[in-house]
């Protein structure tokens, strides 16, 4: 398992349920209902699965430390409804044991020559950047389909998904991470989702369950009266943060090679250039860090898949951390002006991010300095 960032920390099939149930019956290919059929058994299974938080909790023979984890998670469940002002329903009021690592696998693919991820659409919901999966196995052979048609794929493995409100989703064993941060994290990404959904965009969707993730987290540790975990939070959030960049400025240097005239020989030649620069410069991030926890990450083949997930998720989280400042950070309201996006246009929202002002410089922290060894090649 890797570490927070980890690219399997917020790798959630967010509202991938309603719409596999909505769209099943409405496909006619063999293939493609069969999907729908093995997506639907696989969440029914998980929720077969469930029992009530309090039951579990009195359970003596349930191991102390997924009862103790669970009451973490109700404490998060309440402060999320109290402070955050998120959905105040059923969701997470019940515990479901998948006996595996991950409750899904997403497939994501892109164009050996583009940034962009391959879409899939479903009824209702819109267009998504991957494609889910309950049995790990079927995600891969997926992939490889996909690959023999000449995209670049990943097959991230997925803790969480949300079904943007349409059902109780509970608290899943894969949820329950060691980390006290990543834990309640996760549960304020996934209540974040009902709020507020933009049709066929995943990118919006999901920095914005970013952006109410990083700021609940935040809170939590204040309320908490905390200041160890609250730095050691903000120190491993800030080393993310700069994970991220290194990710994003890679994207956007294939970006310029892809939209080249460069024949297609010279353009793999330039990325595997760049990806092998990208290599190099997060080995000073490492060394400058002084650890390795997004090693069992890097260490994998990259290819433009692995970097379209990374953009889903952040791309578009400094935007909505920018109006939630300018809101005074009133959650109500950022709710609210967040809704409002959601229905605008390609082109309205454009025009909207365009006129943010500049957001305000981060809070200096230590690792500063690493992202200049990597700017200067020191």
């Amino acid at each position: 398992m890797i570490n927070r960032f980890a690219l399997q920390r917020r790798y959630k099939a967010a509202s991938l349920w309603f719409g596999l149930l909505s769209g099943a019956g409405m496909l006619t290919g063999c293939s493609q209902l069969n999907y729908y059929i093995d997506a639907l058994n696989g969440h029914a299974q998980v929720l077969n699965q469930q029992r009530p938080v309090t039951e579990v909790l009195a359970d003596p023979s349930m191991p102390s430390t997924t009862r103790h984890r669970l009451a973490n998670m109700q404490q998060a469940r309440l402060f999320a409804t109290q402070v955050l002002f998120l959905p105040d329903n059923d969701s997470y009021t019940h515990f479901s044991d998948t006996k595996r690592e991950y409750v899904l696998w997403n497939v994501i693919a892109a164009a050996v020559d583009s940034i962009q991820p391959k879409q899939w659409c479903y009824w209702f919901v819109g267009c998504m950047s991957y494609r889910g999966f309950y049995d790990e196995a079927s995600a891969h052979d997926y992939a490889a389909e996909l690959q023999g048609q000449g995209y670049d794929t990943y097959v991230a493995g997925v803790r969480a998904y949300s079904t943007l409100g349409w059902a109780a989703d509970p608290v899943l064993n894969t949820m329950l991470y060691a980390s006290e941060s990543r834990r309640v994290g996760i549960l304020f990404h996934e209540l974040a989702h009902q709020v507020a959904y933009r049709q066929g965009d995943s990118t919006f969707n999901e920095s914005f369950a970013t952006a109410v993730e990083q700021e609940g987290i935040r809170r939590w540790f204040i309320r908490k009266n905390n200041p160890e975990k609250m730095e050691a939070y903000l120190e491993v959030e800030q080393q993310d943060y700069q994970f991220r960049q290194l990710l994003l400025n890679t994207r956007q240097q294939l970006a310029q090679v892809y939209q080249s005239s460069r024949s297609s020989e010279e353009i793999q030649l330039l990325k595997q250039q760049i990806m092998a620069q990208m290599k190099a410069d997060y080995h000073k991030l490492k060394s400058c860090w002084g650890n390795d926890r997004y090693e069992a990450w890097m260490a994998q083949e990259l290819n433009n898949a692995h970097l379209a997930l990374v953009a889903t998720y952040n791309e578009m989280t400094p935007q909505f951390q920018q109006i939630l400042a300018g809101v005074n950070r009133n959650m109500g309201v950022f709710y609210k002006e967040v809704e409002r996006l959601s229905g605008f246009s390609d082109r309205e929202l454009q025009e909207y991010w365009q006129q943010l002002p500049s957001s305000h410089p981060a809070r200096a922290t230590k690792y500063d300095t690493c992202q200049i060894h990597v700017a200067t090649g020191k």
